[in-house]
């Protein structure tokens, strides 16, 4: 079998475990089933989710049986790990609506479908709803000592300010995950959990109640969270996290971030991210050092990523996407595209009643949108070849403007020479 955990030691992706020295062994011997665990606190996952998932898909490709559990149950209360204050609580129906959209991500990086080694999904509100408070806290809670939950980090760090404290109900999550493990251990042999390095105190809380409760032996395992070298988190951008729904951050705006990320961070993200593997990372990693103007690295791990969460199809969106901006023709691109694309570019918003009849004359045009100063300076870039529609050079001072040079629902794009765009928005 596989050498799983030589693989995960390697791509720097074990942060700490339980057992060390008998881990590889253990996982070595036989097949065994693990788990990381979810909370539904947006309509998506984003890219912090990333490293935990793509755990679970190695340990599959590696003949292990993964678990992805969504907390429906401890999403209604939220995980104070790492938080400085209290989550706001969310209602039922945006948690089962944030559930169902969580899902379908997941069943892109999961096989669920692969005999004997098929992951499994599952729920947390499916068990924890069956108990009343008072049964759940004589047969579970008992084998809960507070002094446990008071010494783990999390709860401490929050119990020691002064200003904002911990309320009981975030105070319970760590025994609702808890009981996960022993839940999933009880019902599918379940003797593995990971997570990132921030949920350290909440499974070994689960190892524990389980010894506890005569599950015998579990064990855990942590990666690190995904940062840059300067210690900040990798995956936030200006407009805020980087998700993997392309209706929350497109596939062009995806690819972008990771073409993006510095020399310094690249290789760590090659090893955790993608499964290239050793040889042709260490590959990239020497050819960046003698060339880093090429940033061959940085496209090998755009491609990689974007194609695993958006599929063949959105990395085609993605690649196009930045073609245009190298002069590409634009065409069959959303509204949403344009926007993600010329994010930086100046826009003008034009009553769509200007392109009726002969429409509006490309001159007036190039002069709203600012590229040109004067009729004359938009006629003279036109006669000299310097002005285009939607990356096509336009070729006479009496084109017009129609809805039919739309590219998106109501977006025309213009140019002037080399790098000079402009967006027209017609909007009502």
């Amino acid at each position: 079998m596989h050498d799983i955990f030589a693989e995960l030691r390697w791509r720097g992706l074990i942060h700490q475990t339980t057992d060390d020295s008998g881990l590889p062994s253990w996982l070595a011997a036989k097949p065994r089933t693990l788990y990381a665990g979810f909370d539904p606190t947006a309509d998506s996952l984003h890219v912090g989710h990333l490293v935990a998932l793509l755990i679970l898909r190695r340990f599959q490709q590696a003949g292990h049986t993964p678990i992805a559990l969504v907390g429906g149950a401890t999403g209604m209360i939220g995980d104070p790990s790492g938080k400085s204050e209290e989550r706001v609580l969310l209602t039922a129906d945006t948690i089962n609506h944030n559930v169902q959209a969580m899902e379908l991500q997941m069943r892109r990086l999961l096989d669920f479908d692969s005999g004997s080694h098929a992951a499994k999904l599952v729920n947390n509100y499916d068990w924890m709803s069956r108990w009343t408070y008072l049964d759940f806290l004589r047969d579970i809670g008992k084998n809960f000592p507070v002094n446990v939950m008071l010494a783990k980090d999390s709860v401490r760090s929050r119990l020691e300010q002064t200003d904002a404290g911990l309320s009981y109900t975030e105070f319970s999550y760590m025994l609702l995950q808890a009981y996960d493990f022993v839940q999933l251990n009880k019902q599918f042999g379940c003797e593995l959990q990971v997570g990132g390095s921030d949920q350290w105190g909440n499974i070994t809380a689960g190892i524990d109640l389980g010894r506890r409760m005569g599950r015998g032996q579990l064990y855990g395992m942590t990666c690190p969270l995904l940062t840059k070298k300067d210690g900040t988190k990798m995956g936030k951008t200006e407009k805020g996290a980087l998700w993997l729904s392309p209706e929350k951050t497109s596939p062009y705006a995806f690819y972008q971030y990771w073409i993006n990320v510095e020399d310094s961070d690249i290789s760590g993200c090659l090893k955790m991210l993608t499964e290239l593997p050793r040889e042709e990372i260490e590959t990239l990693d020497s050819a960046r050092a003698t060339d880093p103007g090429r940033r061959e690295s940085q496209k090998r791990l755009a491609e990689e990523l974007t194609r695993l969460v958006h599929g063949a199809e959105g990395l085609g969106k993605a690649l196009q996407a930045t073609q245009i901006l190298f002069g590409a023709e634009i065409a069959a691109l959303s509204d949403r595209d344009l926007g993600d694309i010329f994010a930086d570019v100046p826009s003008r918003e034009i009553s769509p009643e200007r392109l009726m009849g002969e429409g509006l004359s490309l001159i007036d045009a190039l002069v709203e949108a600012g590229l040109c100063k004067s009729k004359g300076e938009a006629r003279r870039a036109i006669e000299e070849g310097g002005a285009y529609v939607n990356n096509r050079r336009a070729d006479s001072i009496e084109m017009r403007l129609t809805p039919s040079d739309f590219v998106g629902d109501s977006t025309i794009v213009l140019r002037r020479g080399k790098k000079n765009y402009a967006l027209l928005r017609f909007m009502p």
